[in-house]
């Protein structure tokens, strides 16, 4: 399949040169992806055959300045970055999908500017706390913790690429450090625990939404699907059987056209 586009967007707010991943023809919906770092996956192609996907690089990450994390010191600057950047795709309006840490992001955002979100769809998304069942620490797991903890189906196709490193020495350092900076960039919004008061601001958020969790999620558990329902006025719940904390990952198939179907009445 062709690769994305890059749209640079600048961004007045933390002076922030933003990169955008754009693929597709539609209706616009925006991803906002993991902790992890960006990725253009099979679940984006999906969503690019029937809209016009536009995935941000969070601050840091990606194809932006690695120093531009460093002038972006709240969440409250982050959030502000993404509407500044809906202003510069020229999107008063769109479809916004958030996998885990970009699912607490969609949140906020739509809690912000409720307006500006037609539709949301969250993935396992974090951003909430309770005290009977933390969420996992994950940014001080060692790496097989942390592969056991993100993933039930380690056998899907999507979950071996991301495992898979580099087989040349230098390629594969530079692929851990990245993993590590993605964690540090991402997680100065999160720690030491998700919840940053998001739980007060849900109520204003009026979009549609559709909150997808995988079953044998060890790193959320998916007793929080219900907490974002709960919160969420216009909501419900998909539970994914053989899925962890990326289903759209380990069960493709049956994600791809809960989401699809869910975003059709805006196409």
């Amino acid at each position: 399949m062709s690769a994305p586009t890059v749209e640079t967007i600048q961004v007045r707010h933390c002076n922030f040169e933003a990169k955008v991943k754009v693929k597709g023809s539609g209706s616009p919906v925006v991803y906002l992806h993991t902790a992890g770092g960006p990725r253009w996956d099979d679940f984006l192609d999906a969503l690019a055959e029937h809209h016009t996907v536009f995935a941000p690089d969070h601050p840091g990450l990606g194809e932006t300045n690695r120093d531009s994390i460093y002038d972006v010191e709240s969440l409250w600057d982050l959030i502000l970055i993404y509407d500044e950047i809906l202003d510069g795709l020229g999107l008063p309006s769109a479809d916004v999908v958030g996998s885990s840490f970009g699912g607490m992001v969609a949140c906020e955002l739509a809690a912000h500017r409720p307006e500006r979100v037609a539709k949301l769809v969250l993935i396992d998304p974090i951003g909430l706390w309770r005290e009977d069942v933390p969420v996992a620490p994950y940014m001080l797991l060692p790496q097989d913790k942390l592969v056991a903890t993100l993933f039930a189906n380690l056998e899907a196709k999507q979950v071996q690429e991301f495992l898979t490193l580099p087989d040349d020495p230098q390629q594969r350092a530079v692929a851990m450090a990245d993993s590590v900076w993605a964690m540090g960039t991402t997680g100065k919004f999160v720690w030491p625990i998700p919840d940053k008061g998001l739980s007060k601001r849900m109520h204003r958020i009026t979009a549609p939404t559709l909150i997808v969790w995988g079953k044998e999620d060890a790193l959320i558990s998916p007793v929080y699907a219900q907490e974002f329902a709960d919160r969420i006025a216009d909501s419900r719940v998909e539970i994914i059987e053989g899925a962890g904390h990326v289903p759209q990952w380990e069960q493709p198939d049956a994600v791809r056209p809960l989401v699809l179907d869910f975003l059709k009445s805006s196409s």
